[in-house]
């Protein structure tokens, strides 16, 4: 099963940073997919936006709701897809990872939801 790093980062993170040191943050994390990439380990990475939209389906109802979410600290900034069934190698390239200077890396295996 492939590994997937799941970039963690405190909500209002980004605004605080401002542009020009996202836009070095940002640097840093193409850097290290390029690296991924050079050991053939890269499956996918994208970053993600702090916009989102929630839905919950019940009863034959369906509800959405429109962030940011008031009761959230936290959001996933990003991630990595880690062609390698070994979650010790995702650990290793995880304490390498830029973002675990201001955000966590949480590491997950990809598969079944019955696992």
């Amino acid at each position: 099963m492939p590994q997937m790093l799941l970039i963690v980062e405190p909500i209002d993170q980004r605004a605080e940073r401002g542009r020009t040191a996202g836009e070095a943050v940002y640097q840093r994390m193409l850097d290290f997919a390029g690296e991924l990439q050079a050991e053939g380990l890269l499956l996918g990475v994208n970053s993600l936006s702090s916009a989102a939209r929630r839905l919950s389906r019940r009863d034959g109802g369906v509800q959405v709701w429109d962030g940011p979410f008031a009761e959230a600290k936290e959001m996933v900034g990003g991630y990595f897809l880690l062609d390698t069934e070994d979650p010790e190698v995702a650990m290793a390239w995880a304490q390498r990872c830029p973002a675990a200077e201001w955000a966590t890396v949480e590491i997950r295996s990809i598969g079944p939801c019955y696992m």
